[in-house]
């Protein structure tokens, strides 16, 4: 049985790496070629480095202060979407291996050196939208500025270098499932 599943888990990682492998690396060698104007060097470094934790701490302090009542249910969810969201990312890197595109062709212009080896899947966009979503669902009026800044912690890890497009998706989509999960388990159990 456990033969089956590292079989079966070997054919998945295949499949999604090698889709990733031929729909990314034509845009990563454009990528890693473009000059960017300054503006929008400066802008994804700035989100980058904000999708590190200062910012996603920040925002959790504002919630903590000026929240109202549902502060401690949008804390405690966002706070579990995202701890499931590292240790999912910290496994499925494992399991994926995956080469960053910074580690496959030199980038231009972004000398940022990552945080780990793998690049599959985006544990920054991860985080991005599983506070975003979250947070956003407690807090429908920030909701949009919410999923600016984590769409944009998403797109600078492509255009430095750090992720292929499917990271930054597969990122997105496992952030926002989380952040969406934790509001109706916080919901449920806390109102």
């Amino acid at each position: 049985m456990a033969a089956y599943s590292m079989l079966t888990q070997s054919r998945v990682t295949r499949v999604i790496v090698g889709f990733g492998q031929r729909t990314d690396y034509g845009l990563m060698r454009k990528v890693n070629g473009w000059r960017a104007p300054k503006w929008l060097r400066l802008w994804m470094m700035a989100a980058t480095r904000g999708g590190d934790g200062w910012l996603w701490y920040a925002m959790g302090a504002v919630v903590g202060i000026f929240g109202g009542a549902e502060r401690i249910p949008a804390l405690l969810a966002t706070a579990v979407a995202v701890a499931f969201g590292i240790a999912l990312f910290l496994r499925l890197k494992r399991v994926c291996g995956r080469k960053r595109p910074c580690a496959i062709e030199p980038h231009c212009w972004a000398t940022l050196l990552p945080p780990d080896q793998f690049s599959f899947p985006s544990g920054h966009t991860i985080t991005a939208f599983a506070v975003a979503v979250s947070l956003g669902s407690f807090y429908p009026e920030a909701c949009i500025g919410l999923l600016f800044c984590a769409a944009s912690v998403a797109a600078s890890r492509v255009l430095l270098g750090m992720h292929f497009l499917t990271d930054v998706i597969a990122g997105a989509v496992i952030g926002s499932a989380l952040g969406g999960s934790a509001y109706e388990l916080a919901s449920r159990l806390l109102h």
